[in-house]
């Protein structure tokens, strides 16, 4: 596990490649379950965070809509500008591998 300070942080976050995460998710699990938070790069690029479970809800604002439903238009589907057998289309392509 690999330290990593984060900029403007204080506290230190540990990255885990996906590999590493999957080798040893018992372990992660528990530097999360003690507080620490860790970072799943896949190569070398931030995927996802680990950290523990806050039951505090306060946390969520739920705004109200600008407009009501029922003011809302149907939503209409886009018309294709010509028609296309897409069965053809996949044969056709994976032929021409």
């Amino acid at each position: 596990m690999k330290k990593l300070t984060t900029c403007g942080h204080l506290e230190a976050m540990k990255r885990a490649k996906v590999s590493e995460l999957k080798a040893r998710l018992s372990a992660y699990l528990a530097e999360v379950r003690g507080g620490d938070t860790v970072i799943v790069c896949d190569r070398n690029t931030p995927i996802a965070r680990l950290v523990p479970y806050d039951d505090d809800t306060d946390g969520f604002v739920v705004n109200e809509p600008r407009r009501a439903a029922s003011t809302l238009g149907t939503v209409r589907g886009v018309k294709p500008r010509r028609r296309i057998d897409v069965v053809r289309l996949l044969r056709t392509s994976r032929d021409q591998r």
